[in-house]
């Protein structure tokens, strides 16, 4: 189906502009919360938060969970996953990334299991790590439902963003001053939950994790200060979903890796500039 035809088809047009909307918000969230996570070296938490949403949506499945009541029943049991691996990587005796392997490696086995004795290894299995391939899976309740909870998340990054900045940079001055660095590491965190959430139906369990951690990654070669890092994140990762989206729908492949290839050829892109600029 050529761009004029899909134009000219209101259902399909329709369709797009959803699945469009809801990678949009999410990819701008991911972005954003991505510099902080990885400026602190807590990105892993992403990728098992990711990891963790699979196994709890393999778990929705055997229970008969409709597919229009996935991200109500996620999004709680994500978000308290979010709160005990910011508590385990702080706290517990066992180093944090290696907790946070532990526990991600142990969801997504228990999905795999979940699914196998359900639906079996059919497409769903596949459509829930990489992305779908068909994008008539965001319903109405999906798209309202991703626009209220990425305002809610855009704005609170916003209205916390000095805060976001002093516990980035110098946490221990920010506890001086007053500011309660905890909540605000434990704010991103929930945020992270809810954006990984509402973006596994279209990028997959194993793809979402690293829509957050490459555009950061990919302004650090370039931008130098947190604003202009955190602006050039939320740009890069934006383009490169509707190109990632675009490649996907034509070529009739998963969102995911289309999306994630996107991100490789950019971040390669920007380390060359930088390379280039950093000889002259």
């Amino acid at each position: 189906m050529t761009f004029a035809e899909i134009l000219a088809s209101p259902f399909v047009l329709e369709i797009i502009v959803k699945a469009l909307v809801v990678g949009t918000l999410v990819s701008l969230c991911a972005a954003l919360l991505g510099v902080p996570l990885v400026l602190k070296r807590y990105s892993m938490i992403g990728d098992g938060l990711s990891h963790i949403g699979f196994g709890i949506a393999g778990i929705a499945a055997a229970l008969g969970v409709s597919t229009e009541m996935s991200l109500e029943f996620s999004i709680p049991f994500v978000i308290v996953a979010a709160v005990l691996l910011l508590k385990i990587s702080e706290n517990s005796k066992i180093k944090g990334d290696a907790a946070i392997a532990m526990m991600s490696t142990g969801a997504v086995a228990i999905g795999v299991i979940a699914y196998d004795k359900t639906t079996g290894m059919t497409a769903d299995i596949c459509n829930s790590l990489f992305g779908s391939a068909s994008i008539i899976t965001i319903s109405e309740k999906d798209l309202i439902l991703s626009i209220l909870l990425s305002v809610l998340v855009l704005a609170m990054f916003i209205i916390l963003y000095n805060r976001i900045f002093m516990m980035t940079f110098d946490e221990n001055f920010g506890k001086a001053t007053g500011i309660k660095t905890g909540l605000c590491k434990l704010m991103i965190s929930l945020f992270t939950a809810i954006t990984i959430v509402l973006g596994m139906k279209l990028m997959g369990a194993l793809m979402i994790s690293a829509v957050i951690i490459f555009p950061a990654l990919t302004a650090m070669r370039l931008c130098k200060s947190f604003k202009s890092v955190t602006i050039c994140a939320a740009v890069v990762s934006v383009v490169c979903y509707w190109i990632g989206f675009a490649a996907a729908t034509r070529l009739s492949l998963q969102t995911g890796p289309c999306v994630i290839i996107a991100n490789l050829v950019c971040f390669g892109a920007f380390a060359l500039i930088g390379k280039l600029k950093e000889e002259k």
